[in-house]
């Protein structure tokens, strides 16, 4: 920049917030490095209650990480499967303790969702819009998630559920659109439930690897884990998705249906 005092618009690059990565504009990304880091020694202080009240905090940060607040699963899931592996929870068995730590994250996630449905379903967009910047939700974020959801329908409900940044969000225009409870809690389920299953196995490879890593270190590696597999997960994600869509068409098509019914009209007598 010309000197003296920056008389030309000056083109030096912004200064980055020391909380995110990238420049920081009011702190759009609640989940930032430092709020996980905090999440994440906290939740370790409560390691002492797991083999009592395990079950019980894994549902209950997993309903709050599938609500509206900004929650990092990253720091529930990839713990739960470290001390199912370690058996460190309730039954002090590996596959048991790992299996309801699965059906407790299981049904933490569906219940956050619910409350998304439900209070979108009830308080409607207008609401959302002018209140929910209080509740971490801001119209641009709002609106983001109505398009995803419009765009691509119901399934979005369950891919959505495997990605950052929109896996919560994703149970409001469900609400809003009055999404039958059925297929959103199945698509929900599904969702939620392989996300859970790969952050647990990531927490369960490091209780094999070592008994030596804090939950700080746990949740760093396993969310580089992740990021260095984003590839493979979204992969996996289209040819579901695709394997949905043939099937379903294939059920659906009128030439199918009509084909069977002379069929059956030929066996009755």
């Amino acid at each position: 920049c010309p000197l003296p005092l920056h008389p030309a618009p000056c083109t030096l690059p912004p200064a980055p917030c020391p909380l995110h990565p990238a420049p920081c504009t009011l702190h759009p990304n609640i989940e930032s490095p430092f709020m996980t880091e905090t999440l994440a020694l906290h939740i370790e202080s409560l390691a002492a209650y797991a083999p009592t009240w395990g079950f019980f905090l894994i549902f209950f940060f997993m309903a709050v990480e599938s609500s509206f607040i900004p929650f990092p699963s990253e720091v529930v899931m990839i713990p739960a499967g470290f001390l199912a592996w370690r058996q460190e929870l309730t039954f002090q068995q590996t596959s048991i303790d790992f299996f309801i730590a699965f059906l407790a994250g299981l049904a933490g996630s569906l219940a956050g969702a619910y409350v998304n449905y439900f209070l979108a379903q009830k308080l409607g967009r207008p609401f959302l819009h002018r209140y929910g910047k209080y509740f971490f939700l801001s119209r641009p974020t709002l609106d983001r998630a109505d398009q995803i959801f419009l765009e691509y329908g119901e399934l979005a409900t369950f891919v959505c559920r495997l990605l950052p940044g929109i896996r919560q969000l994703i149970s409001l225009p469900a609400g809003l659109c009055n999404m039958d409870l059925k297929r959103f809690t199945l698509f929900t389920a599904l969702g939620a439930g392989i996300w859970c299953l790969v952050l647990m196995f990531i927490g369960a490879w490091f209780g094999h690897l070592t008994e030596d890593m804090t939950y700080l270190e746990m949740v760093e590696q396993g969310s580089a884990m992740i990021e260095r597999n984003m590839l493979w997960i979204v992969l996996g994600l289209a040819i579901i998705v695709i394997l949905y869509i043939l099937v379903h068409r294939r059920i659906m098509n009128p030439a199918n249906t009509a084909a069977k019914q002379p069929e059956t009209q030929e066996k009755t007598p």
